[in-house]
């Protein structure tokens, strides 16, 4: 990235719905409105898309991936090109697309930027997949010849959330592309703008029409549409446990599509007493407080060993309460956090607020709305949290920090586990040997040592339990998108 990268003014967004690489009208007439979260103002209309224009799509997808010249077929050495040139077009156009992405979003303007950064790194590396996927020769009993290749799955559903729009599009995009896939993307309601102007920016790089489509629309109408589709072969989501299970159950009603899921969290930090602790602290709140809080793998839950625990209340108090004055424009480079997605994601936070309260949690920083215009909350921390509050077992999706005492690593593990999901754990500590056996006996995709949200497009990310199937990110996510395939040729019994 050359330069100093700055937003751009008057974007004009897509609006309607991208199939067989043309706009459309939504075939019902509708549209829905989509607000700037840090101004409460409408910024435009946006086709809304129903189980016709999915149909639609899905048409485009399967002749794209079905005909003799189709996308699966292509040179993987000519879909890695045109996946570069795509990279090449973000990269140019990375003002642009932050730009959008902070209106839409309310997420800085420098962090959209590094969003955009990533997501330019993704497309790269799968590009470097196309033609290194390689199947495997299999010395069997008997006069055979047996061999294994790795086929495209077919017609890919994406249905995304709000957290991360221009990530997360890539992110299911570029693997099942790479591997010969056509993907039909429902972004979230709340930010469809950067995924329809992605859309563009892949018809100008060069994908052929039905490889890349984009459906905005409501996710129980839409993307309901989507996850029973018969000609859908595979459903990747990003999302909430709840909806989560009701794709997976779609899945046994419709076709048996493959499932991938990315879901829930409730993450812990534990943090022992051989640390910083202004370090900890730092880094603790870093954890629960990135993206306004509105991340899966958010370190909500912060253990700290009681050693160090009225220290590390005392100065979380101090700066949480500090972190307030960052809270604003998401294009004023001097702030570091940007408002809820929603009013409705505002008021549900506001609840968890309260109902912490309720239990006897003590409020030590934030937990109230900023009085201004867009949907601001101040950073929260509660101490004196126990494992049975609503505010610790449940997730929250918000700037709320809960922090929870512990003596022995054997009961922290047992406590860290206790959650119904498992999609990241931070631990903060100099022992190597603690750190090795923590490793081991924590139950979660990801294990962060002495730093948080150490996401890279090479290392598989996801959750055990009920964070969801499959992986995202790295080698993983390549072969979540194929088929194996077993050929075996009889050969002649004897020699001559």
């Amino acid at each position: 990235m050359k330069g100093v990268i700055k937003p751009v003014s008057n974007v004009k967004p897509f609006t309607k719905i991208f199939y067989n690489n043309d706009w459309h009208d939504s075939i019902n007439g509708k549209k829905f409105s989509t607000y700037n979260p840090a101004t409460e103002g409408k910024i435009c209309d946006v086709e809304e898309g129903d189980e016709a224009d999915i149909n639609e799509a899905v048409e485009s997808a399967k002749m794209a991936f079905n005909l003799p010249s189709s996308w699966r077929l292509l040179d993987a050495s000519k879909r890695s090109l045109i996946m570069l040139k795509m990279a090449d077009i973000l990269e140019e156009n990375t003002s642009l697309l932050a730009s959008l992405e902070s209106i839409d979003s309310g997420k800085p303007f420098k962090d959209s930027v590094n969003d955009v950064v990533l997501a330019i790194g993704v497309l790269r590396y799968y590009a470097g997949w196309c033609d290194k996927i390689t199947g495997q020769t299999i010395p069997v009993d008997g006069f055979y010849f047996t061999y294994t290749k790795r086929e495209p799955i077919g017609v890919v559903g994406a249905i995304v959330t709000w957290c991360y729009p221009i990530i997360m599009f890539i992110y299911k995009m570029a693997p099942a592309v790479a591997m010969g896939c056509t993907i039909i993307i429902k972004p979230a309601e709340e930010t469809s703008l950067t995924s329809l102007y992605l859309a563009f920016f892949a018809k100008e790089a060069g994908f052929p029409p039905g490889v890349i489509s984009v459906v905005p629309g409501r996710g129980d109408v839409a993307g309901k549409a989507l996850a029973h589709h018969m000609s859908v072969e595979m459903i990747t989501f990003t999302g909430s446990c709840k909806v989560g299970k009701l794709i997976q159950q779609a899945s046994g009603l419709s076709n048996l599509k493959r499932v991938k899921l990315e879901l829930g969290g409730k993450s812990p930090t534990i943090v022992f007493g051989d640390v910083d602790v202004d370090f900890a602290v730092q880094k603790a709140q870093e954890a629960c407080f990135f993206n306004m809080g509105q991340c899966c793998s958010a370190g909500s839950r912060t253990f700290v060993h009681e050693s160090i625990y009225a220290e590390f209340i005392s100065k979380s108090r101090e700066r949480a309460t500090k972190l307030t004055e960052l809270l604003g424009d998401p294009f004023d480079n001097t702030k570091q956090y940007g408002p809820q997605i929603s009013e409705k994601q505002l008021d549900s936070v506001l609840d968890f607020i309260e109902i912490g309260m309720q239990d006897a949690a003590i409020l030590e920083a934030g937990g109230h709305r900023v009085d201004c215009k867009g949907f601001f909350l101040q950073p929260t921390v509660f101490s004196g949290v126990t494992d049975t509050m609503k505010i610790a077992s449940q997730e929250i999706m918000g700037p709320i920090q809960q922090i929870l005492k512990f003596k022995t690593v054997e009961e922290v593990i047992d406590r860290a586990n206790s959650n119904e999901c498992g999609m990241a754990v931070g631990i903060m500590t100099n022992d190597i040997n603690r750190i090795l056996y923590l490793s081991s006996a924590l139950r979660s995709g990801s294990i962060w040592i002495n730093c948080y949200q150490a996401i890279k497009q090479q290392t598989p990310f996801g959750g055990y339990k009920q964070s969801g199937l499959g992986r995202e990110f790295g080698e993983e996510s390549v072969y979540s998108y194929t088929e194996l395939k077993t050929i075996t040729i009889a050969t002649q019994e004897k020699l001559p």
